[in-house]
């Protein structure tokens, strides 16, 4: 064979055929799709023409916080109208309580004072009726004695006016004056002293002064001492009412037919005429 003779090719033709046609067709296809997409691009797109505005949350949500506001401060106000009527109603149920004790107060110091006014006037009565039971008593027993007497009474020298308080010296003229500086004071049944006493307190403080203790009550000081008449007394002595050894007051005589004692409650300490209510009889300490 001639060397230029043609030698069949060892290449295979219609492989890259096959692969040419490939990419022919891949090429096409890619350009087909652009081409629909830019045809069908156009007419699906449209145009801008307004600004549509997204509804928010952002008012209903202030309107729920104001209602809730609102609703909070009517809570508030409810509460606030609530304590002041309680405090209102707290302060009435005071003032009525105050105003309650207070009447009941009121009504128990009148109650005592009516009780206090009853108890004078009966204490008062009382002494009446026994300065008159006394009165009489001594009616009773001077007139037998006068009428027993005879002619021994009408030569008998008559008795001795009761002594002046000027004429107190020494121990007398103390208690003469510790006696008169407590007139006025209280009468306090127990009392004895400084400014308040009873009858027999008063005695006892007023010999105390010059060194001399007596018993504590009236019983006791009726016989302390002498026994002397009414028509010989002296300054210093010791007047009784009732029986020497059963007196219910003491008192001190200061001279001049007067005594100084501790009455009752309604008169106090008092000096006064032995007029006023004679005593039963007298006794001497000094």
């Amino acid at each position: 064979m001639s060397h230029t003779a043609h030698i069949p090719s060892h290449r295979k033709p219609r492989q890259r055929a096959s692969k040419s046609a490939l990419r022919a067709g891949v090429a096409g296809g890619v350009l087909s799709t652009i081409a629909v997409a830019g045809a069908a691009g156009p007419a699906q797109a449209e145009p801008v023409t307004q600004t549509i505005e997204m509804p928010t949350i952002t008012s209903g949500l202030s309107t729920a916080v104001a209602a809730s506001a609102q609703a909070t401060q009517q809570v508030a106000l409810d509460l606030e109208t609530q304590a002041h009527e309680d405090a209102a109603a707290e302060s009435a149920a005071k003032k009525a309580k105050k105003a309650k004790a207070e009447a009941v107060r009121k009504a128990e110091a009148k109650k005592k004072a009516e009780a206090a006014a009853k108890a004078r006037a009966e204490a008062e009565a009382q002494e009446r009726a026994e300065r008159a039971s006394r009165t009489a008593e001594r009616a009773t027993l001077s007139a037998p004695s006068s009428s027993s007497s005879g002619n021994s009474a009408s030569t008998s020298a008559p008795s001795s006016a009761p002594s002046s308080s000027s004429n107190a010296t020494g121990s007398a003229a103390a208690i003469v004056a510790f006696a008169k500086a407590q007139v006025g004071d209280a009468y306090v049944s127990g009392g004895t002293g400084p400014n308040a006493w009873d009858c027999s307190g008063l005695v006892q403080a007023a010999y105390r002064t010059v060194g001399i203790d007596l018993p504590r009550v009236s019983q006791s000081q009726s016989t302390a001492g002498t026994q002397v008449s009414l028509d010989n007394l002296q300054p210093g002595d010791i007047l009784y009412w009732g029986g020497a050894g059963s007196a219910y007051h003491v008192a001190i005589y200061v001279g001049d037919g007067q005594f100084v004692g501790a009455q009752n409650s309604s008169t106090g300490t008092v000096q006064r005429s032995m007029d006023y209510d004679r005593p039963s009889g007298a006794v001497r300490v000094l």
